[in-house]
């Protein structure tokens, strides 16, 4: 079964790595951690591939989508410290590429997942795709302890103001429906502020200036 179409294939700032090799685009991964173009250029020459692997091993497609973001989550971290030349020297025959690398680590995360119920999967692959969702996990830890609870609750359990403050207040903290609809208002322009600005601009619509694009 082939992967859903992701949006970002067809993003100006996508595109214009398309010529760049596997190697030229891990290195600038690690080199310009600020950036999150380059771990998108990965993404979508590998999704297929990946989507594909998991989709034959998981029955549920929900399961599936959320196994399929949660690899590229574990991806995203590995590949921070991956030394691709490395790895080649002394895989047996010297011919390992980026591809198999990410088929063996696809085959670690399908055979170590335990899967949630579907009924508690929260995550859907087409309100955000695994690039999105990997950045914008790392911005929600920038956040304080406070503001970053209430995005949650609000996000993932779909609360409303005074169930969030009755919550917290049942938990000794002292605060209003008010107080908790401005958190919110705070924690979404801090978080969206701390994602990378050319994942802003893939995936918010946000204009980036080209001309400084590194490329």
């Amino acid at each position: 079964m082939q992967a859903p179409n992701f949006s970002e294939l067809n993003h100006p700032v996508v595109k214009s790595l398309f010529h760049h090799s596997d190697q030229e685009l891990l290195t600038m991964f690690q080199n310009h951690p600020d950036q999150g173009r380059f771990f998108t250029a990965i993404f979508c020459r590998y999704a297929q591939i990946v989507y594909s692997l998991i989709r034959h091993s998981v029955r549920s497609p929900v399961q599936a989508d959320y196994l399929f973001a949660q690899t590229w989550q574990h991806i995203y971290h590995e590949l921070r410290a991956l030394d691709l030349r490395r790895e080649m020297q002394e895989s047996d025959g010297g011919n390992l590429s980026l591809q198999n690398w990410l088929i063996n680590v696809t085959a670690i995360c399908i055979n170590q997942a335990e899967l949630p119920p579907v009924e508690t999967i929260h995550y859907s692959l087409q309100s955000a795709s695994p690039p999105l969702w990997c950045y914008v996990r790392q911005a929600l830890e920038l956040l304080a302890p406070l503001p970053r609870l209430v995005v949650l609750m609000a996000q993932t359990f779909r609360w409303s103001e005074t169930r969030i403050a009755a919550y917290l207040q049942a938990e000794g903290e002292a605060i209003s429906p008010a107080q908790v609809k401005a958190l919110l208002q705070k924690g979404y322009q801090t978080l969206e502020s701390n994602l990378p600005e050319d994942i802003r601009a893939i995936y918010l619509d946000e204009n980036l200036d080209y001309q400084q694009a590194l490329v």
